[in-house]
């Protein structure tokens, strides 16, 4: 039977948003998730994002790597719209890398969560 434990996202502190200063690639890093290759052991990966900028912002993804267009997610996050979902639970796993740049610094933040999973 697998088990989830809910994680806060590696790259944050005490589970507080990450703000996303990069503009290009390699993003700020947002989460690394668990170690090797085991069979029913991953990360279920949960992000959403808030603009505080005046308009609506494209922000990128890199989503385990850097290949355009294997790993990029990109999207436009609406400004003052809230926690606007940019990864519903999308899974990785052998140490991948979650980080993500912005057209603008410093006015995207990230949050979410990671469920830890187990079999």
């Amino acid at each position: 039977m697998a088990t989830a434990v809910k994680r806060k996202l590696s790259g944050s502190t005490d589970g507080r948003p990450i703000k996303v200063t990069a503009v290009a690639t390699a993003g700020t890093t947002i989460h690394t998730s668990v170690a090797g290759t085991t069979a029913g052991t991953y990360d279920e990966i949960w992000l959403y994002a808030m603009n505080h900028n005046t308009g609506n912002t494209l922000l990128t993804i890199e989503f385990g790597g850097t290949t355009d267009p294997d790993d990029l997610i990109q999207v436009y996050v609406p400004f003052d719209s809230g926690l606007y979902l940019i990864i519903p639970g999308l899974i990785l796993q052998n140490g991948s890398v979650v980080r993500a740049f912005a057209a603008n610094a410093n006015v995207i933040v990230i949050d979410g969560f990671v469920n830890s999973i187990t079999d």
